[in-house]
Order: C-alpha cells, then structure tokens, then sequence
C-alpha cells in the first residue's frame, strides 16, 4: 500500500481495537460520557496521524494529555468501566462451568403461590396508582442494596405487599427486595441510571430500576403513582405491562 506496510498483524490489532472502541461504545451509549468518549477517540487518531507524519511535538503534547488525563478519564468512566466489567463477570458467571467452580448462588424461582400473590398486589397497585419498585433477586444476592433498607424477612403475600406500598406506610418509600421466597427487606435505596435516553414520562422509579439493573442480574417491576402504568425491567430494558398474564409470563421467564 505504497509507503505504509501493514502486515497480518496489523490487521488483527486494528479489528481488535476497532472491536474495543465498538464494544465500549455500546455499553456507554446514552450516558453521559458519551461526548467526553468521543472527544478522546478524536484525540487518539489526530496523535495516531500526527505520529504517521513525524509531528513529534503535535503527537508529544496529545501524548502529555491523554497521559495526565488518564486517571480523570477512569474517574469519569467509573459507572461504564464497573457496569462493562461486572457484565464480563456475569456472563462468565451465568456459564455452567464457571458456576461450578464458583459454586455461585442459584436463581431464585417464585412458586406458583408466591407468584400469584405478587401480580396480584401489582395488578391492585396499578389500578389505585399505588406506586411501587420490587425487586425480584435472581443469582446476584444484592446485599449491598438490602443493607439500605429495612429487614423484613416475611413470606410474599399479596396484603403485606400492598400494605407496605401504602402510601401512609412508613415503608413505601425505596425498593423491597424479594429473594429465597421470602420478602427480605424494604425501603432499600437502588441506584440511578446515567443514561439521557430514557422518555421524559418515566420518574425516579423508572430510573432507579434501570440503574440496578445495569449492575446484576435482578428483575424490577415498577409501578407509577402518577399514572398507575406497570413496567417490568431486566437487563436495562423497560417493557410496559399490558395485561397481568405479560407480567407473570415475564417473571417466569429465566
């Protein structure tokens, strides 16, 4: 290719880089970080041409800055570099080997009891515009979002959901988490998503879900007080609930 030689080598590393930069491009897609990413790639391929042209000071002082700016840029990527790296962890950890050797929690499974008394509470939430943000552990066992909250540790019936969402209760306000067939705790504290994509329609619930759900495995249903719409939350995604049956058929679905 004329005064540039590129090997087999080469090619690799520029699919592998490429394969990076699309990678991390997805997980922060949306967030905040999303310009200040950008405005980096921009400065590593003008050095990356500034090299190629023998711009020793253009490509010095870009080197000098993104060396400096290296340990902002990780302050700055902090959520997407923990989110990016606890999926990585997730996904080896959802494989049957690696659960074998980790010996990793299993999934918690409603019964058809429990189940049922869960959508119904939720159906009787969202026809009175109760609003409500369950928590519905899977393999992850969130005991840092349990420690914000309050121990309940009560079997999942639908009159104790409903009575700890009352509005007047002094548990409404945070998240409960149910996990091990049980109501394990409630007013836990969930965090926030960063990502500036979501519909201005949805509240603090709506994003608290998100956010938890961009860091484990846990299923989210959400309920507004506002409207009294119900939407079910697993893996960052929103899906709205239509009819008591979408819920259910979604809680079991592993």
């Amino acid at each position: 290719m004329g005064f540039l030689n590129f090997s087999f080598v080469d090619i690799v590393d520029i699919l592998l880089v490429a394969a990076v930069i699309f990678i991390i491009f997805r997980w922060i897609r949306g967030s905040s970080a999303m310009n200040i990413f950008i405005a980096i790639i921009i400065i590593l391929v003008v050095r990356v041409i500034a090299m190629a042209l023998n711009m020793k000071m253009t490509s010095a002082m870009l080197g000098a800055i993104l060396d400096v700016g290296a340990l902002a840029i990780i302050i700055i990527f902090q959520p997407e570099i923990r989110r990016f790296l606890n999926n990585i962890g997730r996904t080896a950890g959802n494989n049957t080997v690696f659960r074998r050797l980790l010996r990793r929690h299993q999934a918690d499974n409603l019964e058809q009891d429990e189940l049922s008394g869960l959508v119904s509470a939720v159906e009787y939430m969202g026809a009175h515009k109760v609003g409500a943000l369950i928590v519905i552990r899977r393999r992850d066992l969130l005991q840092n979002i349990i420690g914000t909250g309050d121990l309940v540790d009560a079997r999942v019936s639908e009159r104790l959901i409903e009575n700890i969402f009352f509005k007047n209760s002094p548990l409404h306000d945070g998240a409960m988490v149910i996990g091990d067939h049980r109501i394990i705790a409630a007013r836990c504290t969930l965090p926030i998503t960063e990502r500036l994509d979501l519909p201005a329609s949805y509240g603090m619930r709506h994003k608290a879900a998100v956010g938890l759900s961009e860091q484990c495995d846990a299923d989210v249903i959400v309920v507004s007080e506002e409207t009294g719409n119900i939407s079910f939350v697993r893996s960052s995604v929103i899906t709205r609930i239509d009819t008591i049956n979408t819920l259910k058929l979604k809680l079991q679905d592993k």
